[in-house]
């Protein structure tokens, strides 16, 4: 069992930046592939990005790459996605979740999440 913890959203102008944080309980930690996934009004839950277990091989939505940044710390049991250049169409909930196996992008894959931390960019 893993309870996830994301913190670090807020509220900012378009171009800014945010490092979201997702603490994770649990002695396994470093055994799950994190992801971040994102959510806005009246649309699906979409891949943001993972990681693997070991931090060596991330993915990232096309909509984001260059921009974010996921990275882990197993010592902290804690995963970080670094966002810089922020748009308006990045404003949305933003969830971590713990995944067994290889990196996916698909939320079903994953198995446990977090409740969410909002994201608002303003123009």
């Amino acid at each position: 069992q893993v309870q996830l913890v994301e913190s670090g959203g807020g509220l900012v102008q378009a171009g800014g930046s945010l490092k979201l944080s997702c603490a994770a309980s649990g002695r396994t930690f470093n055994t799950y592939v994190m992801g971040w996934f994102r959510q806005a009004p009246g649309k699906e839950r979409e891949f943001v990005a993972a990681i693997s277990w070991t931090g060596g091989n991330t993915l990232y939505a096309d909509s984001v790459q260059g921009r974010f940044t996921i990275s882990r710390d197993n010592a902290k049991n804690t995963v970080y996605l670094q966002m810089n250049s922020l748009e308006p169409e990045d404003t949305a909930v933003y969830y971590c979740a713990a995944a067994y196996g290889n990196i996916r992008v698909g939320p079903a894959y994953y198995d446990y999440w977090g409740q969410g931390t909002q994201v608002t960019v303003s123009s």
